[in-house]
């Protein structure tokens, strides 16, 4: 194996890692012995994939940041198992999320998150989360040509039952605007569609 070193301190991604917010202040990362349980448990990234977690944490260690934009990251589902099963504290999740995280901030993530960018545009334009136009052909596809129709007459289905309509007010849909703005995701959005 190839391992792509950052400079002589091999742990410097990882300890970057253990800073970060997102992630669980046990420092279970530096303490990994790599007894596999997180991969042996994992029930759906590696069942179902490739993705291995105990192979992306060893990558981790030994500052290999080719993991950063290996294509398997994108497949952990974010359950927690591994978190809940390390014998150290460790949570391959977390490191996961972040090394997500930096992909998507060094733009090569961007095939794997780019369709995503439409729910932030319908949270810019409605206030109000919503499924982007670019997944209404695979739902389609996938549950049939009256999923269209119900999306399309959801207001009148709504009005039927004796429901609002789903709008929200002019000023609360500036408020989230506002708010969208100053987190800058607006920004990153625009970013992962160039």
């Amino acid at each position: 194996m190839d391992t792509i070193k950052i400079d002589d301190n091999p742990l410097e991604l990882a300890e970057k890692i253990v800073e970060d917010i997102k992630f669980s202040k046990e420092k279970g990362l530096l303490k990994c012995v790599q007894c596999g349980m997180c991969t042996s448990m994992c029930p759906g990234g590696a069942r179902n994939s490739e993705y291995n977690p105990r192979a992306m944490i060893e990558k981790v260690l030994e500052g290999d940041e080719s993991v950063i934009a290996d294509e398997t990251i994108w497949n952990c589902f974010y359950c927690y198992t591994c978190h809940s099963i390390c014998p150290v504290g460790n949570s391959a999740c977390e490191v996961n999320q972040i090394l997500r995280q930096i992909a998507i901030s060094k733009g090569i993530a961007n095939e794997e998150v780019g369709p995503f960018a439409g729910f932030v545009d319908l949270m810019m334009d409605i206030g109000l989360g919503g499924i982007p136009d670019n997944f209404h052909k695979d739902l389609i596809r996938d549950i049939g040509e009256e999923w269209e129709e119900k999306n399309m007459n959801l207001n009148k289905i709504r009005e039927e039952l004796g429901l609002k309509p789903l709008e929200m007010p002019k000023d609360s849909i500036e408020e989230i605007r506002v708010l969208l703005k100053k987190t800058g995701l607006d920004k990153r959005a625009k970013k992962l569609r160039e």
